[in-house]
């Protein structure tokens, strides 16, 4: 199937978004950590040695760029992947940068 060159720009523009999204280490490091499962945010402080602020903030872009999504338990909230493609992305940057050579 091939695709129009109008239906071909906004595909190109769906992918330079994602990519946008995953082009900063803060939240390409939260969406590798989420790969393994759902975390919350004091997981994700922990595990990027970082301020909750700085988290939040990434983690807001995320969920704005529908990449996470979030669910509230108590005083907790819990985040994980909600992209699939964003899934296949970041297993692949880890494969690349992060596997065994």
């Amino acid at each position: 199937m091939r695709l129009d060159a109008e239906e071909l720009i906004g595909r190109a523009q769906d992918a330079a978004n994602l990519l946008k999204a995953l082009a900063h280490e803060g939240r390409l490091m939260i969406m590798c950590h989420l790969t393994s499962g759902e975390k919350s945010v004091t997981e994700l402080e922990t595990l990027l040695d970082s301020r909750q602020a700085a988290v939040s903030q990434q983690l807001a872009r995320l969920r704005l760029e529908g990449l996470v999504s979030c669910r509230r338990e108590g005083k907790a909230i819990y985040y994980s992947l909600s992209d699939p493609k964003a899934a296949r992305i970041v297993a692949l940057v880890y494969d690349m940068f992060c596997g065994a050579d």
